[in-house]
């Protein structure tokens, strides 16, 4: 990840109307990306975590969009790496308005719940990464309910549930690009594997595998990765998330009933490192200890473990 500062290099590889910006997340490149979205009402989608700001704010200025401009703020969904700089942009810049899921919106006008949910996941760890969270006032958010289109005429919300259940992806339907969030899972290059984003405690694996499926309908061309970076062919990453969710489900239950589950989840973790590591290099570590595949491993373990006999619904793609 060395050489040119992230944000450069993102302008680089985007299409004409948008801009990714690498947040830093902790000092590390190439962890959380912010999208910026040019035209008349400038969008920004998901900002990072508030310790990323100062990153966040100089890569909008660097490609010309600073964050003045910027009217609408997008979250695909409330989890700190994606919206915790939230309450901060609201406070600096008075004329931006917050969309997110109806569903979120709690979260962010009150974060007390959402904070102590993730200390409980991250520990001593949670400052560092996150930061603080500033409340939301209640009359700079404009939710999305089920039905609408919004936020924009151009700019499409889709419901994108298996992460989170309030989670949204936003297509933008002048060039096609679909800001995803973490419903296409994480993927750091474009040759490399997808790696399935699990933490507990919201994951419904029959939503996102109708998700997954929802999304090679909707059929975009391309899509941003906040985990990380923008790529093409959405419709084959979502049909290998699918197969990648299925496998895990069915490992987790052998685990659980052989009672190795937690050896199988180090496991899990060690091979997932692996997994990626010649497309991240020596920076694999760094980045799976801040999101690490063993909390994904127990995401699906509660989800297993809530819904003892669930069984993963025929794949209609499947010959």
């Amino acid at each position: 990840m060395a050489g040119a500062p992230s944000c450069v290099r993102e302008r680089r590889m985007t299409p004409g109307r948008l801009r990714l910006v690498d947040v830093g997340l902790a000092g590390l490149d190439g962890a959380v990306c912010a999208t910026l979205v040019v035209g008349d009402e400038p969008v920004l989608v998901d900002p990072g975590p508030s310790t990323s700001l100062p990153r966040l704010e100089e890569g909008a200025r660097a490609m010309g969009l600073p964050l003045d401009d910027v009217r609408h703020l997008c979250l695909t969904h409330v989890h700190l790496d994606h919206a915790g700089a939230a309450g901060h942009l609201v406070d600096r810049y008075p004329k931006l308005t917050v969309h997110l899921h109806v569903d979120g919106a709690p979260h962010l006008v009150d974060p007390t719940r959402l904070v102590a949910s993730t200390r409980r996941t991250f520990g001593e760890a949670h400052d560092r990464l996150w930061g603080d969270v500033r409340p939301i006032p209640s009359h700079r958010i404009r939710v999305w309910r089920p039905g609408d289109r919004g936020p924009l005429p151009w700019f499409r919300a889709l419901a994108t549930p298996g992460h989170a259940g309030h989670h949204l992806s936003y297509l933008d339907e002048v060039d096609g690009t679909l800001a995803a969030g973490d419903a296409l899972g994480i993927l750091f290059h474009d040759e490399g594997p997808v790696h399935p984003a699990t933490p507990p405690p919201g994951v419904d694996l029959g939503a996102w595998l109708r998700t997954l499926a929802e999304i090679r309908v909707v059929g975009p061309e391309r899509a941003v990765w906040t985990h990380f970076g923008l790529h093409a062919d959405p419709r084959a990453r979502s049909r290998e998330l699918d197969t990648t969710l299925r496998r895990l489900h069915g490992r987790v239950v052998a685990a659980l009933e052989a009672g190795t589950a937690d050896a199988d989840a180090e496991a899990f973790d060690g091979e997932s490192r692996e997994a990626q590591r010649p497309f991240r290099g020596d920076d694999v570590d760094r980045y799976f200890d801040a999101f690490s595949p063993a909390t994904d491993y127990a995401g699906l373990r509660r989800f297993v473990e809530k819904n003892p006999g669930w069984i993963a619904p025929p794949d209609p793609e499947s010959p």
